[in-house]
């Protein structure tokens, strides 16, 4: 078939609109999968804690080095969300910690934002307001129990702060006794006394 120059030049504008820096939009089909990764750095940018969803960064040595770019990046600038390297990164400071939540390049910051802020408030209700890196240190196992609780696999669970940390404590609560160290138990319940006798 014979092609108009109207319809070829009407197909090459939509081809130049749907053109961003060189690089074709590609349409993604929606997916539940949005996070590809959890960070949590010190403020000389090393890790203390990081959660990777999938194999963009396949190794450590790629994961610290990417831990590193994002952190010169990202430490000394006011805004809340960065593009970097192909991916959304938001991210918050808090005294001597970063949080960062990364997602693919088409993901929606408000949903990325919307897990930051609450594994965030989250840590913060679980630490007493002081979320720091020593607090932080000293309760790891907590920090762990939040993540699972809002992320499993890249798949946003839950963006409710008070449920999260509700759930943490009942996670604790439901190991068996006889499976649960002495120092567990105690720790569990200095940790959130009045989350256990609310329960």
């Amino acid at each position: 078939p014979q092609w108009d120059q109207r319809k070829v030049s009407g197909l090459l504008m939509v081809a130049r609109a749907f053109r961003t820096e060189g690089m074709f939009i590609s349409l993604q089909e929606p997916s539940l999968y949005t996070v590809k990764a959890i960070l949590i750095l010190d403020n000389d940018g090393d890790r203390l804690f990081a959660k990777y969803y999938d194999d963009t960064y396949p190794s450590v040595k790629e994961q610290k080095a990417f831990e590193k770019n994002i952190f010169n990046k990202t430490h000394r600038t006011d805004s809340e969300i960065a593009l970097l390297e192909g991916l959304t990164v938001v991210y918050k400071s808090s005294i001597d910690l970063y949080f960062y939540v990364i997602g693919s390049s088409y993901e929606n910051e408000l949903m990325l934002m919307a897990v930051l802020n609450c594994l965030f408030d989250s840590l913060s209700q679980m630490l007493r307001k002081n979320v720091e890196k020593r607090a932080l240190l000293e309760n790891m196992e907590g920090l762990f129990l939040a993540v699972d609780e809002i992320v499993d696999g890249g798949v946003i669970l839950e963006s409710d702060p008070q449920q999260v940390v509700h759930r943490v404590a009942l996670r604790g609560e439901d190991v068996p006794l006889t499976e649960q160290t002495v120092s567990q138990n105690r720790c569990l319940k200095r940790k959130f006394p009045s989350l256990i006798r609310s329960g």
